[in-house]
C-alpha cells in the first residue's frame, strides 16, 4: 500500500519515493529523514521528545540523542533549502523536545497522484556535452588548480622544515668544534739570549778562580733563576732551582 502524500508548509512530501518538492524543485532525502518528517506531520502541533522519536522512527535500533539531534539538523537544512525567507519548520522546545511549526495537509492516494501529476516537472540541470573537446579542456583546467595548490603548499612547508633542520645541525657542529679547540696559550719557540759580557768568570786549571766572589755567586744565582723562570713561563715543564750554593755537593 502506497503511503499518502502530505504537504508540510510549502513542501509536498512523497514518502513512497523519499522526495520533497516545492515550486518544481525536487529533493531526494534519506529514508530516515522522510520517516522523521512524516512522524512530525502526524503529530503536528505536539511537542515530541527525543525518546518518542527514537521509539517511533528508529524502531529496533539503538541510537543516542546525538543521532536524533544530527538528523533533525539535516532535516531543517533540507527544508530551508538555502532560502533566507523560509519559515521555521521545526522548533526546539527547551528541555522538552521538538515541535512542527507549519500547517500540515494530508491527501488521499488519488489526490496525491493528481497533485504529483499536476505539479510542474523539475527543472533539469544543464548537462554539458562531454564529447566536446573544449568542454573536456575546461573541466581539466578547472579541476587542476585545487589539486596543485595543496602540493605547492606541502612542498613549501617541506623546504622550510629541511632548511631549519640543516641550519640547527650546522650550529650544533660549529659549537662542538669550537668547544674542542685547545684554549692553552701557544708555546713560545723564541730563544732566550744571554749577553756574555754580563758574566765574568776566570777559569784556572779547569776551575773557577773566584767562585767565592759575591759577584760570581750572584751571577750563578741569577742565571739559575732566569733559566727556571723561562722554562716555567714558555714551556710545559715545571722547574724548581734546588741548587744550594753554600755547600759543595752535586746539584739535583
Amino acid at each position: 500500500m502506497q503511503q499518502p502524500v502530505v504537504r508540510v508548509g510549502e513542501w509536498l512530501v512523497t514518502p513512497s519515493i523519499n522526495q520533497i518538492s516545492r515550486n518544481g524543485r525536487q529533493l531526494t532525502l534519506e529514508p530516515r529523514l522522510i520517516d522523521l518528517l512524516v512522524f512530525f506531520a502526524q503529530h503536528s502541533g505536539e511537542v515530541l521528545s527525543r525518546d518518542e522519536l527514537i521509539d517511533n522512527v528508529w524502531k529496533r535500533s539503538i541510537v543516542t540523542n546525538h543521532v536524533v539531534t544530527q538528523s533533525i539538523s539535516e532535516l531543517r537544512k533540507s527544508l530551508k533549502d538555502n532560502d533566507e525567507d523560509s519559515p521555521v519548520y521545526i522548533a526546539t522546545v527547551p528541555k522538552r523536545g521538538y515541535k512542527l511549526m507549519v500547517p500540515v495537509i494530508w491527501y488521499s492516494e488519488e489526490e496525491g497522484e493528481e497533485i504529483m501529476l499536476s505539479s510542474p516537472p523539475p527543472i533539469p540541470e544543464a548537462v554539458p556535452d562531454t564529447d566536446s573537446p573544449s568542454h573536456s579542456l575546461n573541466i581539466q583546467n578547472t579541476a587542476t588548480p585545487p589539486e596543485q595548490s595543496p602540493v605547492k603548499s606541502k612542498r613549501f612547508t617541506t623546504f622550510w622544515v629541511w632548511f631549519f633542520f640543516l641550519l640547527s645541525l650546522g650550529i650544533c657542529v660549529a659549537l662542538v668544534a669550537f668547544s674542542s679547540l685547545d684554549t692553552r696559550l701557544p708555546m713560545s719557540k723564541s730563544r732566550i739570549l744571554l749577553n756574555p759580557r754580563d758574566i765574568d768568570i776566570n777559569m784556572v786549571n779547569k776551575s773557577c778562580n773566584s767562585w767565592s766572589s759575591p759577584y760570581q755567586l750572584s751571577y750563578a744565582i741569577g742565571v739559575g733563576d732566569l733559566v727556571a723562570t723561562s722554562l716555567n713561563t714558555f714551556s710545559t715543564f715545571m722547574v724548581h732551582d734546588k741548587i744550594n750554593y753554600n755547600i759543595d755537593e752535586p746539584s739535583s
